[in-house]
Order: structure tokens, then sequence, then C-alpha cells
């Protein structure tokens, strides 16, 4: 399994202007990376890495955002790397499979955003951390889109309200750097 990518690209990130909780987590991403080869997979019962698609209007005053089905949250679309290295490819392929659209691009190849977070025990399967590396996608809100078993949802929300769906710092974060431009 192949991490250097992985590691290329937080490290990359983590040279950035990030807030403090940010960078934090960015260098606690790097060293679970650094001491779990097989960060990629599920069953590395600590966590495990994770692809997400912040994906926005081209004017960037939208997101698409799905209501999960089992969290019960307001989210980005994104999932498992299930050892796929290429953790772009990650967040679009989840992009894709979570909301039917066809035509989406990279804002950038980079990492927008990381975040760490803890995931509930479910049945057999333990409470583990999702080591999330975020990236900007862009697509076209007039595209139909398609729910997928996943998500209870999907919706465009208006980035002044996406703290009313979802009042987590990593969502207020994105919407902020959004914004910033």
């Amino acid at each position: 399994m192949h991490r250097a990518a992985v590691l290329k690209l937080l490290r990359a990130h983590a040279t950035q202007p990030l807030d403090p909780h940010e960078a934090a987590m960015a260098a606690e991403i790097i060293r679970f990376v650094e001491a779990h080869a097989d960060c990629l997979l599920r069953s590395c019962v600590p966590g495990h890495l994770t692809g997400s698609a912040w994906i926005v209007s081209p004017d960037r005053t939208r997101t698409l955002l799905t209501h999960h089905h089992q969290l019960d949250k307001w989210l980005q679309l994104g999932g498992h790397a299930d050892g796929d290295g290429d953790l772009p490819a990650v967040a679009l392929r989840e992009a894709q499979e979570e909301s039917g659209l066809t035509r989406l691009r990279f804002a950038s190849v980079e990492v927008f955003d990381c975040d760490r977070h803890l995931i509930p025990a479910r049945g057999s399967e333990p409470e583990h951390y999702h080591h999330d590396l975020r990236f900007m996608i862009e697509a076209d809100p007039a595209e139909p889109l398609v729910i997928s078993p996943e998500s209870k949802d999907l919706a465009w929300v208006d980035l002044a309200r996406v703290t009313s769906l979802n009042g987590e710092e990593s969502m207020a974060r994105m919407v902020r750097k959004t914004v910033a431009g």
C-alpha cells in the first residue's frame, strides 16, 4: 500500500496558512499515516483515511450537502479510501456515487481542508476516527441529482445557511475558506 502520495498532499497542506486547530489536525494525520501502514483500509481499527468532496457552484455561493443516512447530519460528500492512495480520486468517485453528478471538476487537486472526527460504534464496528482529506470540486447546480442509499437527501445550500444545518467547526471552516477565496 502506497502512502507516499497521501503524505505528499498532507505535508504540502500543512505548509499553508491554516488556523491552529486545522494545523494541529494536519500534523496529527501526518503522524497517523506515518505510523499505520494500513491507514487506507477500513480494517485499521484506530481509524482510517477518507476522501471528501466539498462541492461548490462555479460562483462559489453554494455547496452540495448530503443528509447522511447513518449519521443523521448534513455533511459534504465523501467516503472510505478502501486501499486507494489517490485521495483526490477517492473524493471524486464518492462525489459521483453519492450525487449522480457526472460533470464534476477539481478546483484544485491540492487538499482544501483536513479534519479528524470520531465515528460512533455501530453494530460490530467499533468507534474509530476518520482522517479526512477534503478537496474542492466544482459542479453545475442545474445538473440533476440522484440520491444514493447513503443519503436521506441532497441539497444545494447557500454558504450562509450551511452552519444552520450543521454547526460543526469543520463545516464553518470550509465555508470561511470558500468565502475567502
